[in-house]
């Protein structure tokens, strides 16, 4: 089973750095709009360049396995504060899937941690150097 650690580990951070990444991009073609949403659950707009870094940067970051346990606790920590900012409005079956997944998506993350990225990585490559 060990053979298949490190293609599985990618495929895992491949994965979860994936709706980062495209939501990341997307907050960029969508600025006003994703601020003016962020206002309305009151959470500043000031901050929406700190949000696309960090989903951005931190998809990117895990995606290629590069400082891949800061990025992890990061995105963790995004995962919970996107839940409880934006997905507690229990009585909207749609919110309380999306908390469920930004609740299971912070696992993954955390899993990362714990675990770190795998030996397909640039942080494995840089270790082995």
């Amino acid at each position: 089973m060990e053979r298949f650690q490190a293609p599985v580990a990618l495929l895992a951070r491949l994965f979860l750095a994936y709706i980062f990444v495209i939501e990341g991009w997307g907050k960029i073609s969508n600025y006003a709009m994703t601020g003016d949403y962020m206002e309305t659950n009151g959470v500043s707009a000031k901050l929406l360049p700190l949000v696309i870094l960090t989903e951005l940067g931190g998809g990117i970051l895990i995606a290629a396995g590069f400082m891949t346990r800061y990025a992890a606790v990061a995105l963790a920590g995004f995962c919970l504060l996107t839940a409880i900012l934006f997905h507690t409005e229990f009585d909207n079956f749609e919110q309380v899937i999306n908390f469920n997944k930004n609740i299971a998506m912070a696992g993954g993350f955390l899993a990362i941690v714990a675990f770190g990225p795998g030996s397909w990585s640039i942080d494995a490559w840089r270790k082995r150097s």
